[in-house]
């Protein structure tokens, strides 16, 4: 098609009568050209589809096989204990479905049914108890979006540019409508009096499978906005995501959000398990290391372009676009920057951010051939600004695995592919 019957993004965004003069003329020109897709039957108009019973769990459509999460081969010695990443350079909007959420596992998804599920609160309450699936279906209910973040989300970019697409960047992360009961509600339920003075109290919460996986939570968060989960995106939670019951932690560390959870213990002090001293703390430049740092920082990815998701239609209008996010509360502003910094345009947000969930962002732009280094910087409510990987590591230095939330860089190529470099 030539420049001249390619369509304007600037017709689109005239007055309405210039645009539908636009559209009109654009129409008229392309219909010179006979389209076989157009003019021609086809085979799907042709013959019956499939009926209301082929598939009575809908699944994607085969044309779009591709849009799955995929693991690291070399990350890890054994896929038992180990991750997957969600593919966001293939999805819009923030709803991520539960079969694209990324998966974290310490030792493998466990089959758990409702039926025998139990979950104990104990430790310092005036009364331990003992809930059962159908138990927690019966206290008031609540709705809520949020991201869950591995705190190894970018984690392997600490030393440089690593791995060549957003899913692997970027992908340890998801965002769903969490539906279940309030820690708080239950921890009521309990009493709390025995505990005495909250405010130096803490809640240990331990998953049932082998691994064991456990946390503490300072008393203060537990009792604020911590839900006890079993539903996501409307429907039961997938085995993966810690069927039948699990916890979710807003904007904190995913691997505060303990699956199958199975006990939670009220405690004088924290218990500093394996997964809060040898594991999920911050080591520094000096050796030494950051403690309790649970929230995850202001963060924002370009998804499109990026190096899965190439820039395949010429010169012309191109949309950039991606997601920001915030453990401190809402996002307010996402900038992007076409040449890796030096200058900045404010995107445009998909509609206003939301406390602890993600946010989509989109640049509606022109490029015509050119290099572009692309990147994407998130602010949140509490005026923190995301920042530049060397501002991290003059802080933080480069032995960390956790927490990296600093900018990507995109280098879009004359061609429209892409690659992942670093640009601090």
């Amino acid at each position: 098609m030539s420049d001249m019957l390619k369509p304007s993004r600037r017709a689109f965004l005239r007055g309405s009568a210039a645009a539908a003069a636009g559209l009109t003329a654009a129409g008229a020109a392309r219909a010179n050209v006979p389209d076989p897709l157009i003019t021609e039957v086809q085979d799907w108009a042709m013959s019956f589809g499939d009926g209301v019973d082929a598939s009575p769990y809908g699944l994607p459509i085969q044309y779009e096989s591709d849009v799955v999460r995929r693991n690291v081969e070399w990350l890890t010695a054994d896929t038992t204990s180990s991750i997957n990443f969600t593919p966001i350079h293939a999805l819009d909007g923030t709803i991520t479905p539960q079969g694209c959420a990324f998966e974290r596992h310490h030792s493998g998804a466990i089959e758990l049914r409702k039926e025998d599920y139990r979950l104990m609160i104990n430790g310092l309450v005036d009364t331990p108890l003992v809930f059962s699936y159908a138990d927690l279906e019966r206290f008031p209910r609540e709705n809520h979006v949020y991201f869950c973040e591995c705190a190894a989300n970018t984690g392997m970019e600490w030393a440089g540019a690593q791995l060549n697409g957003a899913q692997f960047t970027h992908g340890m992360i998801h965002n769903m409508e969490y539906t279940g009961v309030s820690l708080r509600t239950l921890l009521t339920e309990a009493g709390l009096e025995a505990a005495g003075d909250l405010s130096d109290k803490w809640v240990y919460v331990e998953g049932a499978d082998a691994s064991s996986n456990g946390r503490s939570i300072p008393m203060d968060k537990a009792l604020d906005d911590v839900l006890v989960a079993f539903k996501a995106n409307g429907e039961a939670l997938r085995k993966e995501h810690g069927y039948p019951v699990r916890l979710v932690v807003p904007g904190w560390e995913g691997n505060m959000w303990v699956k199958w959870i199975r006990r939670i213990e009220v405690t004088a002090n924290a218990v500093e398990s394996r997964e809060e001293t040898s594991k999920y703390t911050d080591t520094l430049e000096d050796g030494t290391s950051r403690k309790w740092t649970w929230v995850m920082d202001a963060k924002s990815v370009i998804t499109s372009p990026s190096p899965q998701a190439p820039i395949t239609h010429g010169s012309g209008p191109l949309v950039i676009t991606g997601l920001a996010w915030s453990g401190h509360g809402a996002i307010t502003r996402v900038d992007v920057s076409k040449d890796g910094g030096k200058t900045w345009e404010t995107a445009r947000l998909a509609k206003p951010g939301e406390k602890m969930a993600l946010t989509r962002f989109y640049l509606d732009t022109e490029w015509n051939g050119e290099d572009m280094l692309i990147q994407s910087r998130a602010m949140d409510e509490t005026g923190y600004v995301q920042p530049t990987k060397h501002q991290l590591r003059e802080v933080r230095g480069e032995n960390s695995i956790y927490h990296n939330n600093c900018i990507q860089t995109w280098h879009i190529m004359p061609n429209g592919e892409a690659e992942n470099v670093e640009v601090s």
